[in-house]
Formats: C-alpha cells, structure tokens, sequence
C-alpha cells in the first residue's frame, strides 16, 4: 500500500500538471452567455382580516428563519403637514420612537431592545408613515409588546424634540454643500413649484413654527388604527399571533380629529433654463425634465420599456452620450410616475464645464429620438426582458412581497397589478412606445438646470435657447428668524 504522504505528492502533482482546455479559458461576448430563465412570481399564502377599530393585518407565515418582522403603515405624510409647518411630519416620526414611550423613556426602550437583538423604528415621508420591528422568533411577544407601546403611547419627550430640532437646523446648514443635492433640490422646486409639497423644504422659520403640542397634535391626526395597516411575516404561529394583536391593538381608539388626507392638486410651475452658480466646480450638475404621471396610467408599461431602451449599459444615452461622444461621466433620463400623484420625467448627469451645453443638446436629441424615431426590434425585446427580469427582484422574499401587497393596498391599486404589468410589459409593440413617448415626453415643457461653474460653461447656456434668458436660481439659505 501506497504511504499517505507519498499519495498526497502524487495527487499534487497531477493537480499541477493539470490544465483547463483552451475554450476553458476562452472569454465569450455577453450576448453569447446562456442563462436559465428567471422564476416566476408567486404570491406566498398570506392573510388578510381587520379589527373592530378598523385596522387592517397582513399575516405571512415563513419558517425558513427564527425571525419575525413587522410594519406598520400609516395613512400620513408630510404632503398634509401645514405649509408653514415644514418639518413637523418627519420629526413626529423620528420622535415616536427616539422619545420612548410614556411606559418607558428613551434609555430604557433602548436597553430593552438591545438586550433581545431587536429594532424598532418609526418614520413620516412625504405620502405615508411608518413604524416597523425586527426580532428573533423566541422574543416575538415581548419586542410586539414594546412595537404597539411605541405605536400608541409615544411620550415625545422634549429633549429628544430639541435634539432633533439641532439636527434638522444643522441639515438646512448644510444643504448646499451638496451639488447632487442642490440639482435634486432645486429641480422639484423648478417642477412642481417651490411651495407645492412635494417640492417644499424645511426652513428655519418653518422649523421654530411648531413645538410639541402641535407634535402631538399631528401624531393623534395620523396614527389611528383606522388608517393602519399592519402587516407581520416570519416564523410565528398564526393563531398565536392573531391573539397578541387583538391583546395588544384590539383596545386602540382614535382621539381627536383625523388628518385630511385630501390630495393636493399638482401642476408643473415652470419651463425654461436654470442656472445655480457654484464657482469652485469643475463640473457641471444637471437635469433636465418635467411633470410625469402615475403607475396606474394604461401606458405605464410602454413607458416603463422605454426606460430601458434609453437607460443602462445597452441604452442609447451610454452608447451614444458617453461611449461614442464621451460627453458625460454619467446619463440618464427615466420616466418615473408616483403611485398616487404625478412623478416626474426626468434626465440629467455629470460632466466637465466644457461639455455642458453638448451634453444637454445630445440628451434631448435622444430624448427627441425616442419620440420621433421607431426603436428596433431587437432593442424592443432586450427592453422587456430587462424590465420583467428585474422586477422579480422585488420579490425575492416573503418581506418583499408582503410589503407590495400592502403598498397596493395603501395606494388602492388591485393586489394582482404586478401581473397585469407584467402581462403588459410582454404585450408592448414598437408602435405603443413611440405613441407612449410622444403622449408623455414634452420637448416644450421642459426644465433644464445647470449647478455648475458660469465662467467654465462654454458656450453658454444662452445657446440652448436663444429667444429666452437664462433664470439663475437664488440658493440663499434664509437665515434663523428672518
């Protein structure tokens, strides 16, 4: 018999005399690779029911992990904040939680948490609040407990009030440090107008124009369990979990008046060239677009291909703006509706001073290309297959597909919309992308700001549109009091 060592050299031996064959080590193209198909959607088996308070819950059993999950969705947002009051709906979620409950103060929710390897956290954005909780399986009841204690009895303590008053101050402080910042900022501003809420800005004057009262005011408007959702995925048991919810949300009563939740009217404010002077850039910041639509549009899913056809490693903008004319360090332009209010189409990127104005001319003639011009069949379905190969991915685990659901439910669209987009997307022609993109995509109404340095930019922006000036943007931060 063969000693073990002497096996072990002869094994490493044949192992480097060993070579791959040549076609091995062959690189091939990308369009050359084969990839099985992506899996289909599947709704898990989920349950729906609401409790006498009106509050709605979504159960999701999933075993697979010793975790449990929850959130909880709040018909709120910061569109419905009072227009002098910009800030109280984000810092009334940060306080829900950073101010503990009237059970138990800041420190001790902290310590609790931390000792069982649980989060709970609470916000307010612009269309919805949110409170949500992680835990593992064996600590399910005790961190649900301390969740619905956060949700129903915030204390809103003054000094975490304070804290983040400091924090939203040093924000508005700091805005213009940003050039990304300041083209997204200003760009909504230029969209929707600079006073309509999904475009509006905490100030300093709107910051000191609400304290506490109105915290708890604008908290007893918006979190209700009629205007909740609830929704829990993870290992638990149904029956089990049904109890803690009634045990722990069954008694919850609305106080007081509920928010309106009237949905403000949106117009586009303005069209035209915009400049924000920023000397000390090499670099200019743009974009460029106007008003857009909704995801529940019947051509939302031409258009949705129509990203495609101009975006991405494959789309147009790269192949031409930046790979062929070498324009741009980054190019884009998307249309991007809102589930319940006009998004926006909106294109843009970076580029050295010198190229500003080819880049927005080469931008907009692609933009204006996809509008007069068929695209290739080719490129049709390479489109499709990149927009319903991606979207599965929001659907990767039972969190992900039970926060869709009640995403749709939230925004009142029908819980089977992923398959009729999906149906969609297969069904779109060269013909309804170009009508989608000639209905949609308005040369006229457009808006085109440049954060970048005046002096450097040449030729001017002037070139871009002779008959009409340029309007440059004030970014003057109003100071404390003003």
């Amino acid at each position: 018999m063969m000693p073990l060592l002497a096996l072990v050299g002869l094994l490493g031996v044949l192992l480097l005399a060993w070579q791959p064959s040549a076609s091995a080590l062959t690189p091939r193209h990308y369009d050359e690779l084969e990839f099985s198909p992506l899996r289909d959607i599947e709704i898990p088996a989920y349950e729906r029911y609401e409790l006498p308070n009106g509050m709605v819950v979504y159960l999701l059993e999933d075993h697979e992990l010793p975790l449990v999950s929850g959130s909880a969705t709040f018909r709120t947002g910061g569109r419905f904040e009072p227009a002098d009051k910009v800030g109280l709906a984000s810092l009334t979620g940060e306080a829900m939680r950073l101010g503990g409950t009237t059970n138990l103060d800041a420190d001790a929710l902290n310590q609790a948490l931390e000792q069982r390897a649980a989060s709970i956290e609470t916000s307010i954005d612009t269309s919805e609040g949110s409170a949500s909780f992680s835990a593992l399986s064996e600590d399910t009841a005790d961190v649900f407990a301390l969740f619905a204690d956060v949700v129903q009895r915030p204390a809103f303590a003054q000094d975490k009030i304070d804290f983040l008053k400091s924090q939203y101050s040093g924000s508005i402080a700091r805005r213009n440090d940003d050039p990304d910042g300041i083209t997204s900022r200003e760009f909504r501003k230029l969209v929707y107008g600079a006073n309509s809420p999904y475009a509006r800005t905490v100030e300093y004057a709107t910051l000191a124009a609400f304290n506490r009262q109105d915290i708890e005011q604008f908290y007893r408007a918006s979190i209700r369990p009629e205007q909740t959702i609830l929704g829990i995925v993870g290992d638990f048991d149904s029956a089990q979990m049904k109890q803690w919810i009634a045990d722990y949300f069954g008694n919850w009563q609305s106080t007081g008046t509920a928010l309106d939740t009237t949905l403000p009217t949106v117009e586009q404010a303005r069209a035209g060239v915009f400049s924000v002077a920023q000397p000390q850039l090499t670099q200019s910041y743009i974009q460029l677009g106007h008003l857009g639509g909704q995801l529940n549009y019947p051509d939302h899913a031409a258009l949705a291909v129509m990203n495609e056809v101009l975006n991405g490693f494959s789309g147009r903008l790269f192949n031409e703006v930046r790979s062929r004319q070498g324009l741009a360090y980054s190019v884009y332009a998307f249309w991007a509706p809102r589930y319940d209010h006009p998004g926006l189409f909106v294109g843009g990127g970076q580029t050295r001073s010198e190229a500003t104005v080819p880049f927005i001319q080469s931008t907009m003639a692609e933009i204006n290309r996809i509008r007069t011009t068929s695209i290739s069949a080719d490129e049709l379905a390479q489109a499709q297959d990149a927009v319903l190969n991606s979207f599965v991915f929001n659907f990767q685990s039972p969190n992900q597909t039970l926060a869709r659901l009640i995403r749709y439910e939230y925004y009142d669209y029908p819980q089977d919309f992923v398959f009729q987009f999906q149906d969609q997307v297969r069904e779109t022609t060269v013909a309804q992308i170009q009508a989608a993109a000639q209905a949609h995509l308005n040369p006229e109404q457009m808006v085109i700001l440049v954060v970048g340095n005046p002096a450097d930019i040449q030729p001017g922006l002037d070139a871009l549109a002779p008959n009409t000036a340029v309007t440059p943007i004030d970014i003057t931060i109003p100071r404390p009091g003003a």
